[in-house]
């Protein structure tokens, strides 16, 4: 339980904020490079601001207010040009920094371009990496941008996925540190989803009997022994990382928790499906990123899917998780772990300090490992026969079992690669 002051301290995100402060302190995905492709100008929202996204026609990419200095028009609705995006309304022009560079009609009445100069809009730096775009909204020098070694592992479809979630980024983050809800969530709930019933046969899977919780330089391990595993499984000898401050990492996939603001949330997913043996080598010369629903036509939030069962769970607590009337157990010690950390790294950043998890060696930050049990498969492979007969491996490979709505497009790409056809999936089957 935390006070009504500390759950504000945590969940408000805006500029000025001790939380907003922090989590400015690191980078955040917030698009698709093949988005900007397929349209060059995009409106967003992060933490509370209103900006437009762009890659001008030089190949720069530019993250800027999303008004323009002159009378406020909708950048978003802009062009891109050879040096940075033009306001639709007069022509005025920024470059990738927010300086304006053109004032068409001022520069004919004033050629010394006297107040261009002193034009310049609020302008965020932007970095191209693993098929994504991310934004690093605080002061500079910025830190790294971390470097991932599942960024560069070969012979491997990868894909990101958007979802647009109604709650506060804290609710879904939680999410990444509690290892009991894949017992029930997305097991047992999915079982029932199934129609499968009843405490005998295969009505419940096998029940958590230990946990354990880590902190590393990265974020947060946990770890866990079912009734069906022991001490040398590997999701104890390893476990699963709460990478920090917003993210996931569960050995095949990448999730991040970007605010939009104080209640709503850019989900983030980052996939890597390994193709067979008889694929390589293979080589993916641009990543799909697409759009994930998160309700049914009647409204209804999705449920068949991984992450659109973890929607369920957070949007269901309200926009903004009022914590001053939870109950938390035993199993929740990560959580507490986590907010903890989090209280630190605002002491931190207005001590001057860098919060957790922010790296300033380059040399460090090149193709950094995480904790995965996974590793040897993803590097190595398996010829098909083999993985489809494998009980994890296989269901990745014929479903996206992580979010509802894979285009069409999407799933061709993922059966050129792979040589595997992604199958219809109703219900959740793990």
């Amino acid at each position: 339980m935390l006070s009504e002051d500390k759950n504000r301290q945590l969940t408000q995100v805006g500029p000025g904020t001790p939380m907003g402060e922090v989590l400015r302190r690191h980078w955040h995905p917030i698009a698709g490079i093949d988005e900007l492709e397929r349209n060059a100008v995009k409106a967003v929202r992060l933490m509370g601001e209103d900006l437009v996204l762009f890659k001008d026609l030089s190949g720069r990419y530019g993250l800027v207010d999303r008004q323009c200095a002159h009378r406020r028009a909708d950048l978003s609705y802009g062009f891109v040009e050879d040096n940075g995006i033009r306001c639709n309304y007069h022509g005025w022009q920024y470059d990738a920094h927010g300086q304006c560079v053109a004032q068409p009609y001022e520069e004919q009445v004033d050629p010394q371009a006297r107040l261009k100069c002193k034009v310049k809009l609020k302008a965020y730096k932007v970095q191209p990496l693993a098929g994504l775009l991310w934004a690093y909204m605080g002061p500079l020098p910025a830190p790294e941008l971390p470097d991932w070694a599942p960024f560069h592992w070969p012979n491997g479809f990868v894909q990101a996925v958007f979802s647009e979630v109604p709650c506060n980024w804290l609710q879904t983050q939680e999410n990444s540190i509690d290892p009991v809800h894949f017992e029930w969530m997305h097991a047992n709930w999915s079982r029932r989803l199934r129609g499968v019933a009843g405490p005998e046969g295969d009505g419940y899977a096998p029940t958590h009997l230990k946990l354990a919780f880590e902190e590393f330089e990265h974020g947060f391990l946990y770890k866990r022994i079912t009734a069906d595993t022991d001490e040398r499984h590997p999701l104890w000898t390893i476990g699963r990382v709460c990478l920090w401050p917003n993210g996931f990492f569960l050995g095949d996939h990448f999730e991040w928790r970007v605010p939009v603001d104080d209640e709503n949330t850019l989900s983030v997913t980052w996939s890597f499906i390994r193709v067979p043996r008889e694929a390589e080598p293979y080589q993916q010369t641009s990543i799909p990123t697409w759009v994930s629903p998160i309700r049914d036509t009647d409204g209804r939030w999705l449920t068949s899917h991984v992450i659109n069962q973890d929607i369920v769970a957070w949007v269901g607590q309200g926009r903004i998780a009022d914590r001053t009337r939870e109950n938390l157990g035993a199993s929740d010690r990560g959580i507490a772990m986590l907010r903890r950390q989090l209280f630190e790294d605002m002491a931190a950043v207005q001590a001057g300090r860098d919060p957790k998890g922010v790296l300033r060696d380059p040399e460090r930050n090149q193709r950094m490992e995480l904790p995965s049990d996974s590793r040897d498969f993803f590097l190595h492979g398996l010829p098909l026969a083999d993985y489809q007969r494998h009980p994890k491996w296989a269901r990745l490979l014929n479903h996206f079992i992580f979010h509802a709505g894979q285009p069409a497009w999407v799933q061709r790409a993922h059966e050129q690669a792979t040589g595997v056809a992604i199958q219809p999936m109703s219900a959740l089957d793990l």
